[in-house]
């Protein structure tokens, strides 16, 4: 491992960022390469897209089950140990899914994997918080809320370059082990204390869950998740079904669409900075996504027109993750419950995670792809009602 003082200097420093961002990098590419390898699933094991929805939700399930108690684990065992042995369980589940022979046993390599998506994702922040100093710690995390949107369209871009599934697992299993080599030589351990008192970890996790505007945080994260991955998991079959797109320029344009996430990311925290209410931005976001969709998924417009409106989505839907991360110490009923706060609200993430690809994989295969346009449009609108009543909670400051 590279030598790192007790007080690195700041070169030392944004390489342990980019290797953090990297690994979280890492974990996202194993939630785009469902999304680009569905044509390919469907043709080898013969699956529905509710089947392909399943692969890609479940990946979310363990992450809406143990957001809290993942905490309480790198609390006790250290976040960087927990990083890396999230990044080996992606590493394993990956090399397991690309030799499997079918779909249930693939179906549970995805639990595999999406235990390490868990553990890096919750490590990341704390590895973070702890390399780098208070000044330039927005940046950092700045770059962190970038990870998701940059690895699905890193995947989606690559994906079509493979010819066939199992290789593209098989690539993905190894950016988990250069990513793992990466934590191991960048980022310095911490010293861990005693693991922290479930009896107090519960006392907390209820109090949190007793305040109404933790809930509504959670409840806002899950709708905003349910209508990115009602698009994004289905975004290239969509492509090659409506548009007629080729499966390579899909992925192409895929990942630029995911991609335009990034802005709204970054872009929230700048208006935030210069006093824009976090209603405003949320609800904001919410009525752009909910008309584009209509024009996304109704076949009312040429595809130039569609695909600009899935870029619109992206890039205007980016603004509602990073204001809602950025407003848990603000709802959190006491600065010690903000990290709470946090894991709850990526558990409502998680939700959606599970319940868009599902849910809107079913339906579209049921009622064609204008039901999709009815799903996201119900739930921008409960979003944006959620974010206007979150208004009280911002400006009392607190979770009551």
């Amino acid at each position: 491992m590279v030598a790192v003082s007790s007080q690195p200097n700041e070169a030392i420093r944004w390489t342990m960022v980019g290797a953090v961002v990297g690994a979280g990098i890492v974990a996202s590419l194993q939630v785009g390469k469902v999304a680009i390898a569905a044509p390919m699933l469907q043709v080898d094991l013969g699956l529905d897209l509710g089947a392909v929805g399943w692969l890609a939700g479940i990946f979310a399930l363990l992450g809406l089950l143990g957001g809290i108690p993942a905490g309480a684990v790198i609390a006790g065992a250290g976040d960087r140990r927990i990083m890396t042995v999230g990044l080996f369980a992606i590493l394993l589940g990956a090399s397991l899914g690309a030799v499997v022979p079918s779909y249930p046993l693939l179906l549970a390599s995805r639990v595999v994997e999406g235990l390490g998506f868990l553990l890096v994702t919750v490590a990341g922040p704390a590895i973070l918080r702890r390399v780098i100093s208070t000044p330039h710690r927005d940046i950092a995390f700045a770059l962190w809320s970038c990870f998701m949107p940059a690895g699905m369209a890193i995947a989606m871009s690559a994906g079509p370059l493979f010819g066939d599934w199992r290789t593209l697992w098989w690539c993905s299993a190894g950016a988990a082990a250069v990513a793992m080599i990466a934590i191991s030589v960048f980022v310095p351990g911490a010293e861990t204390g005693r693991m922290p008192s479930w009896r107090n970890l519960g006392t907390d996790a209820l109090a949190v869950l007793r305040s109404r505007g933790p809930q509504l945080l959670a409840a806002c994260f899950a709708l905003y998740s349910l209508m990115f991955f009602a698009l994004f998991s289905f975004l290239p079959v969509l492509l090659m079904q409506r548009m007629g797109a080729a499966h390579e320029a899909a992925g192409l344009l895929s990942a630029l669409a995911t991609g335009a996430n990034i802005i709204g990311n970054l872009a929230a925290g700048y208006l935030l900075a210069r006093g824009i209410g976090r209603p405003l931005l949320i609800t904001s976001a919410c009525i752009v996504m909910g008309i584009s969709a209509l024009g996304i998924f109704l076949p009312v417009l040429s595809n130039t027109p569609t695909f600009l409106l899935c870029l619109v989505f992206s890039a205007v839907g980016g603004l509602i993750p990073a204001t809602l991360l950025s407003s848990a110490s603000v709802i959190a009923p006491s600065a010690m419950l903000a990290p709470i706060v946090i894991g709850l609200i990526m558990q409502g993430s998680n939700l959606g995670q599970i319940v868009g690809p599902v849910a809107i994989g079913a339906a579209i295969d049921a009622y064609g792809w204008p039901a999709a346009a009815i799903a996201v449009l119900i739930a921008a609108i409960l979003a944006g009602l959620i974010a206007l009543a979150l208004g009280k909670h911002f400006e009392r400051g607190g979770g009551s």
